[in-house]
């Protein structure tokens, strides 16, 4: 079997920056172990799998050791495949996923905008793991399926070094230090203590609950975020309702086959 896969960096107009993420089409759905094979293969942050049913496409998404609920920059490398190569003519995409209806808009500027679930995070005391797991002292924590760590400045997100091994027991997907940016609304960086690859470049998903941490911070609906990881990435979010829009660029680093 032959299947076609394209690797895409995403959240970023730039090779080589934002975060890189594999994207094969399927014309049926494959053995999830096959699919969780490949993406151990591809040792990407994520690999996407959809398949077009009708109008929309069901996806899915691989981390190379496990299934994830929702991502955000595979999901923009998978808008880019289908508005590039597959089916240009399009305007919008509707995906069908494990986090419900999700949408995908071309916008004149050539990026593409991603309507997401809003994840508002819970303010919660700080747990003892995260002092002791960060260089910087947190000054405040929310969470969802991630935990939202709030730091005095975008200078501490730059320079903070974290004991992943303090962050092992807690029962959070990802760890989301963040601060008030100097030439953006908000930085971030993102932490899995359970991925091979531990800081993800760019985190589309962990912004459905940073953007309306921020929106109720800053009193404001629209927002620039950048995600201080070495790769770094460029995210244009708005707030409405229940319903979260991040937009963001993509960039083809290649195109081939995979052969199972």
């Amino acid at each position: 079997m032959e299947i076609d896969i394209y690797q895409v960096d995403a959240f970023t107009k730039r090779l080589f920056g934002g975060n890189p993420a594999a994207v094969c089409p399927l014309k049926n759905w494959i053995d999830e172990r096959l699919m969780l094979k490949i993406a151990k293969e591809n040792n990407l942050a994520e690999t996407v799998f959809f398949v077009k049913k009708g109008n929309a496409f069901e996806i899915r998404w691989f981390m190379p050791h496990a299934e994830i609920d929702l991502c955000g920059h595979a999901t923009l490398a998978a808008a880019f495949v289908i508005f590039n190569y597959l089916d240009p003519s399009s305007e919008e995409i509707r995906f069908s996923s494990q986090s419900g209806i999700l949408k995908a808009k071309k916008q004149a500027n050539g990026a593409i905008e991603l309507d997401f679930p809003s994840r508002p995070p819970q303010k919660i005391a700080i747990p003892e793991e995260i002092f002791a797991a960060f260089n910087h002292t947190p000054l405040e924590t929310a969470v969802s399926r991630d935990i939202i760590i709030l730091f005095k400045s975008e200078e501490e997100i730059r320079t903070l070094k974290v004991d992943l091994s303090a962050l092992e027991k807690l029962p959070y997907l990802c760890f989301v230090p963040t601060a008030k940016g100097t030439d953006s609304d908000f930085v971030s960086r993102v932490f899995d203590p359970h991925a091979d690859m531990v800081e993800d470049p760019v985190t589309g998903s962990a912004h459905a609950s940073l953007i309306p941490f921020w929106a109720e911070k800053l009193e404001k609906n629209t927002l620039y975020a950048r995600q201080l990881s070495e790769r770094g990435g460029d995210l244009y979010c708005h707030i409405k309702e229940d319903r979260v829009f991040i937009a963001g660029n993509s960039v083809l680093f290649m195109k081939g086959k995979v052969f199972v």
